[in-house]
This record gives C-alpha cells, sequence and structure tokens, in this order.
C-alpha cells in the first residue's frame, strides 16, 4: 500500500500508478444479493445452470456489481494523510471490456491522471484499471472523480 503523507504529496503524483492491489474472489453469493439489491436478475448472473450453457460458460458479475468494487478495491491501494472526508464526486468514462466469470478473483491498479484544487480540498481523477485472474482484456477500465477535503485542525 502506498502512503501519501498530505493531499499536497497525492498533487505532485499525478502520472504514478499504484497498484496491482490483492486479488479479491467474487463468488455466487456476492452476485446474488446485488441481483438481489439492484432487482437485475438475468440469467447469465443468477441461474448458474442455465448459464453454463451460454456465452460464458458460467455465470459471471454485473458489470456494474465490479464497478461497485472499486472503493474496496482502490482503498488497497493506497492512503492520503491529512483527509477529513472523501467523496466520490463521479465518473468520466467507464468499459467493462471482459466479463468477471464467477468463482475468479479481480485486482486493481490506479494511475492519478489529474489533481486540481477545490474549496478545502483537491478534486482527484484516477484511471482504475480491473484485472481478472483469468487473464486477457481488463473487466472494468474506469476513469473516476473524488474529492478529498483536509481534516479540520483541532
Amino acid at each position: 500500500m502506498r502512503t501519501f503523507a498530505s493531499i499536497d504529496d497525492l498533487a505532485a503524483a499525478v502520472g504514478e500508478t499504484v497498484g496491482p492491489g490483492p486479488w479479491q474472489t467474487v463468488d455466487q453469493s456476492r452476485v446474488d444479493l446485488f441481483a438481489d439489491a439492484t432487482d437485475d436478475h438475468q440469467w447469465i448472473h443468477v441461474d448458474p445452470r442455465r448459464a453454463a450453457a451460454g456465452p460464458f460458460g458460467g455465470t459471471i458479475a454485473h458489470g456494474y456489481l465490479t464497478l461497485s468494487l472499486l472503493p474496496a478495491l482502490v482503498g488497497r491501494l493506497c492512503r492520503v494523510e491529512g483527509v477529513g472526508m472523501g467523496v466520490n464526486y463521479g465518473l468520466n468514462r467507464v468499459r467493462f471490456p471482459a466479463p468477471v466469470r464467477v468463482g475468479s478473483a479481480v485486482r486493481a491498479s490506479a494511475t492519478i491522471a489529474e489533481v486540481s484544487p477545490v474549496d478545502g480540498g483537491l478534486q482527484v481523477v484516477t484511471v482504475v484499471t480491473v484485472e481478472c485472474d483469468a487473464g486477457g482484456k481488463p473487466a472494468c477500465v474506469a476513469e473516476t472523480v473524488s474529492r478529498l477535503y483536509r481534516s479540520a485542525a483541532r
């Protein structure tokens, strides 16, 4: 894990890539819970028997499930000291080049693409690449936008 001493140190790291981080397995239980939470019960995600004969040879994670893992996956890559609060500000671009087969594992790397000041902190644009242990194309490539705010002085 990379630790930045301050948000100013993070700002000086534009262009740097951190990671890859540790692997995280995506199991059927997680996929089923995500399907329940989003009301997306498409058979390629939740019906292992039918999916075995489908185009992916088994069930796959929802693309948005893979995307929803970004905070945890990126959180294992780096830490910034002196941050009182971080806010997910949005996404500029997201692609899912390859599926995540249930039972496989994913991990992330992140490149700090842009840092700009905002009132009380920084806006950080990061290009996150999620790879799957099956190899090949990335499972997800997302340009995330976050805002980091300094801790209040005590």
